[in-house]
């Protein structure tokens, strides 16, 4: 993909910086480790410190000092893990705010002059996500919404103007029912957004599940514009996600694990805090462990983690980011060879056979 800030090669794991940063890592570790496309957040950035704050800086690209793209969603999963606090209406949403109960409306018009001022290099239109557990009739509105707001949406995109340089993906809902997931993708896709996202999923529903529908839904998409997958983050959904034909998946996952303790490895998860890693004197992992944090030792980091210094729960972040980086460049180059399916299954062999957990 051809960005305002860069190209960036696909398949694409993003990095979650939430409030604008990776938690747990600065931005040139993030970015000496290949990224080049990092997600925010709009939801929380809107609320705290505002779009005002963020608009006087000079967008967020100057805010947080990153120099390479940003992609911000539409604050619309946010809205749904807070159902408790919002009301759908055929405008938009009304909500409280998760840190001092104040009401807000978020409208498609609004989502994305909201993300204007951010200067999002990629900026997702407003949409209705769904839990696994929603009703057939939820589900149904959650797709007329979605396709009304997305029509709303690219309008509005449409007239930013010269000044403004980012793309907008449209989004694809429809549960986990087959029939609305094709209505979905036919209608979004015939609003001809730059790029795709499925949405809707790794909401809690079963990885056959989560297989079946990303599947399906991926081949509904063009093959010439980049399709996203949002909300996964390990080795085996984003190989899942890659052998579908996505090109780009992000989640908190990697880095909300490492601070806990838990990082990556060819042979699986390892949880650090076990006792069996207090004498360990190996690299987190003797393979693929990153230039930055192959210093360090299992018992090391174990013993920052248990003597609570911040310093831990950093090297573990930027290992397990850096593994995941490795693990998406070895899979683009599997896919350019022809020979992706062999790479999958024998990394999948190792990996899912010695784990800790």
């Amino acid at each position: 993909m051809t960005l305002p800030h860069g190209e960036v090669q696909t398949p694409a794991f993003m990095p979650v910086g939430t409030a604008g940063a990776v938690k747990g890592a600065f931005h040139s570790d993030v970015y000496d480790l290949g990224y080049r496309l990092l997600l925010a957040n709009t939801y929380h950035l809107y609320l705290r410190p505002g779009s005002d704050v963020i608009g006087e800086a000079g967008g967020l690209h100057r805010f947080t000092g990153w120099n390479g793209n940003l992609l911000t969603d539409s604050g619309g999963y946010q809205v749904f893990s807070l159902s408790d606090f919002r009301k759908l209406r055929e405008d938009g949403v009304e909500f409280r705010s998760h840190i001092d109960g104040s009401y807000h409306k978020l409208t498609p018009e609004s989502v994305v002059e909201i993300q204007k001022v951010f200067g999002s290099d990629i900026q997702m239109v407003l949409d209705v996500c769904t839990g696994y557990e929603a009703s057939r009739s939820e589900a149904e509105q959650a797709v007329e919404l979605t396709t009304k707001w997305a029509g709303r949406a690219r309008r509005a995109w449409q007239e930013c103007g010269a000044d403004y340089a980012g793309v907008a993906f449209g989004i694809v809902q429809g549960h986990f029912h087959s029939d609305l997931r094709r209505r979905s993708a036919s209608e979004i896709v015939e609003l001809d957004f730059p790029g795709y996202a499925i949405g809707g999923l790794s909401v809690g529903e079963p990885f056959e599940q989560f297989r079946q529908t990303m599947g399906e839904t991926a081949q509904l998409l063009p093959w010439d514009r980049p399709r996203y997958v949002m909300g996964i983050g390990t080795p085996e959904y984003v190989l899942e996600a890659i052998g579908a034909g996505i090109d780009m998946f992000d989640c908190v996952f990697p880095t909300r694990i490492a601070r806990n303790g838990t990082v990556f490895t060819r042979d699986g998860r390892i949880a650090l805090k076990n006792e069996r890693y207090r004498d360990d004197f190996g690299p987190l992992d003797p393979e693929w462990s990153a230039d930055s944090v192959k210093a360090y030792s299992r018992a090391y980091v174990r013993h920052m983690l248990m003597s609570r210094e911040m310093i831990g729960p950093m090297i573990g972040t930027l290992h397990n980011l850096g593994f995941l980086a490795r693990l998406v460049s070895d899979a683009r180059a599997a896919v350019a060879r022809g020979d992706f399916d062999e790479f999958r299954a024998d990394f999948l062999r190792r990996y899912t056979g010695c784990a800790d957990e």
